[in-house]
Parts: C-alpha cells; sequence; structure tokens
C-alpha cells in the first residue's frame, strides 16, 4: 500500500490536474480577527465572480461573528444567497467529498488543523502563508486572486504528503478460565509477570485478547510519546514489524514523517528529511544515555511504541499535538503509512527547489559568513 501511494505521488508531481471547482472550502483560525477578516476577503470576491457559481464554506463560528460580517456580503451580493455555506467538523469527517478544494489561510498549524478535519479523505489543500514559519503554506497571500484564478483555470499540480495512521492498542484482562479473570492485570494466569514483548513478537503473539483498538488518527507531523506530568522519566519499548528494537529511557520519542522533520523531531536532535522521502524518522526525547542516536526507517515498517508492564509510570500519547491520551503500563500504540495522503498543492513554477528555501529562509540553514579567498 505504501509502495503504490509512492509511485502515484511521483506521477501526481509532474502532471497538471484540471480540478472542476465548484465547492471551495475556506479554513481560518477564527479567533484571529486579522484572519477572519482575509476569509471574509477571499469569500466575498469567490462568491462574486461573474459566470461562476461557487459555493464557498466558511467556519460555521463566523456565521454571527462581527468581523466576518455574513449579512452584509449577502447584502452587498443577493446571488451569493444559498451559496455562502457553513462547514462543521462533523461534515467534514462524514462527507469530505463535498468539497473540491481547501483553501488554508495561515501558518503550518493551520495546515494541521486540515489533516486532523479530515482524517480520512482530504481534498487537494492550498496553502497561503499568513503565520510565522511557512514549510507548509507555500503561496504569498497578497497574490491570492491571481493564484485561485490560475489555479481553477489552468490546473494544479499536487505532492501526496505521507500520512501516519496510528493506533492506540489497550491491554486487556484476560479470562483464566470459564468468565474467571485474572486478579493482577499484569500478571498471566500462572501468576507470572506478563511482558509486552512476549505479547507482540513472542510466544504470545497469537492471541489476539491481550489487547483492544481504543481510536484511530492519521497524523501529518508527527506521534509523540512522554512522560506527561510524571516527574520520572519513560521507559518506552520499541518495535518495527516483528522485531523488538529497543527500550528507550527518556523523557520520551517523537515518530515523525518527513513533513514532520521541521517540527518536534527537528528540536529533539532529529534528522532533517525531504518530504519526498518514504520514510520514518524516530528520534528520542532527552534520552538518558550517550548512544542514542536518531534513526531513519522505511515507510514500509510497521512500528509499534508501548509502555513495559513493570515501568513505574505511564507515558502520555500526542497525535500531531491534539488528542492527548495516557498510556497505562502494557498499552501501545502501532504506527504504520496511512491509506489516506494529504494532498498539497504545489506552486507551479518553483516546486522543486520549494523545500531548500523554506529550511534556508526559516531556519537560516547553513548559514555563515565566506571564507575569504586566498589574495593573489
Amino acid at each position: 500500500m505504501a509502495l503504490n501511494i509512492r509511485e502515484l505521488s511521483k506521477k501526481l508531481a509532474h502532471i497538471r490536474m484540471k480540478v472542476e471547482v465548484r465547492n471551495v472550502f475556506v479554513l481560518c483560525k477564527a479567533h484571529e480577527p486579522g484572519l477572519v477578516e482575509n476569509t471574509k476577503e477571499v469569500a466575498e470576491w469567490l462568491l462574486g465572480l461573474d459566470g461562476r457559481r461557487y459555493n464557498v464554506y466558511v467556519e460555521e463560528t463566523l456565521q454571527n461573528d462581527p468581523s466576518f460580517d455574513a449579512a452584509g456580503i449577502l447584502s452587498r451580493n443577493p446571488s451569493a444567497a444559498g451559496r455562502l455555506r457553513y462547514w462543521t467538523n462533523a461534515l467534514c469527517a462524514e462527507r469530505p467529498m463535498t468539497f473540491d478544494i481547501v483553501l488554508a489561510l495561515g501558518g503550518d498549524g493551520t495546515v494541521l488543523y486540515v489533516s486532523y478535519l479530515f482524517q480520512r479523505i482530504v481534498p487537494p489543500v492550498l496553502c497561503f502563508a499568513l503565520g510565522s514559519l511557512g514549510f507548509l503554506t507555500k503561496f504569498d497571500f497578497a497574490t491570492h486572486r491571481a493564484i485561485l484564478t490560475r489555479a481553477f483555470s489552468d490546473g494544479i499540480t499536487v505532492a501526496l504528503r505521507l500520512r501516519f495512521e496510528a493506533t492506540v492498542m489497550r491491554s486487556q484482562p484476560r479470562a483464566e478460565g470459564k468468565g474467571k479473570l485474572w486478579k493482577d492485570g499484569c500478571r498471566d494466569a500462572r501468576g507470572r509477570e506478563r511482558d509486552l514483548i512476549e505479547e507482540l513478537i513472542g510466544e504470545e503473539s497469537d492471541d489476539h485478547h491481550t489487547h483492544a483498538p481504543d481510536g484511530t488518527h492519521n497524523i501529518l507531523n508527527e506521534v509523540v510519546l512522554d512522560r506527561g506530568p510524571n516527574p520520572t522519566m519513560s521507559t518506552i519499548e520499541v518495535f518495527g514489524d516483528n522485531e523488538h528494537f529497543t527500550t528507550v529511557q527518556a523523557d520520551g520519542i517523537c515518530i515523525a514523517t518527513p513533513t514532520g522533520s521541521t517540527a518536534y523531531n527537528l528540536a529533539a536532535g532529529g534528522s532533517l528529511c525531504h518530504p519526498d522521502n518514504p520514510v520514518i524518522l524516530l528520534t528520542a526525547i532527552c534520552a538518558h544515555t550517550l548512544s542514542f542516536r536518531p534513526i531513519i526507517l522505511p515507510d514500509t515498517i510497521v512500528m509499534r511504541v508501548g509502555v513495559p508492564y513493570d515501568a513505574r509510570t505511564g507515558s502520555w500519547a500526542s497525535f500531531d499535538g491534539r488528542d492527548r491520551v495516557e498510556l497505562r503500563p502494557g498499552d501501545y500504540v502501532t504506527i504504520s503509512a496511512s491509506r489516506f495522503p494529504f494532498p498539497s498543492v504545489l506552486p507551479m513554477d518553483r516546486k522543486n527547489e520549494d523545500w531548500i528555501d523554506s529550511i534556508s529562509r526559516t531556519l537560516n540553514w547553513n548559514s555563515r559568513q565566506r571564507q575569504k579567498a586566498f589574495k593573489k
């Protein structure tokens, strides 16, 4: 599946797709008045285009927002009645195919929110830079009318960015006999201590009743396991496919996509990685050892990271910084390439050098004074 998505992404990056746009989804941070004004400007322009009958969806909270002034938009353009519409989280989850394109106005956090809203199928996402970084926001809002006119008439080129599918697996007390549960959730039927390694890749791995799923998340940046409010470091077991990689004793670990390499992964000392690379980045957060180095794994691996039964404390998992949940001893998270990648619209004229430009501009990558030449 990961290989098929990779091949499709290569093909799409070299062709221009003509998208028949009718329903436009516009996203901004609704609590920031400046961005609401930008949303109003885009919506009113799209609704007022001659000969075009676009339906524009904005967040439901803007319906009565004085900064957006929905009533004023309709009074100035009566033809917009019925075409200015409002989206909810439920609509995004249940009917993602309603929208032909997403316009994200803001920073990288706004783009991550798009990924959060569309957990399965994601419409093509065109991102306008109105934030502080801009690894994911590729277009200048000052020229948004020209950009959108060209995109809607000439077509778009997209890159399918890898997302991870992460599922929380909860340790389950199992029956010793008919309906009789173990007295201790950390002991087996013979009174022995339960072992997470044995349950995942050992002689007990065929028993499908040791764990049960408790929620799945499709993420664009990273899955993080950390110690949360616990005063002591976490102990985390790391597995790849059917192999136990290592036991990490640290503040936590970060499992990042190539897109997320410039986020938490970077802050934790991980590698920078071009988003076209089909890899998984594994980085420890403040490991209590001098020898743990960040590693890069192929995206075909299914990773599992969990809390051993004999850990002193549990850990906490977060998914793109959201939906934070506690992992108790015996719980783990399985992480693999998602079936639903993130289609990001590329700039037409500078798509090849765009990523290098972004890390040079925002991180001052390899910035130093040039060495003077020898004098002749």
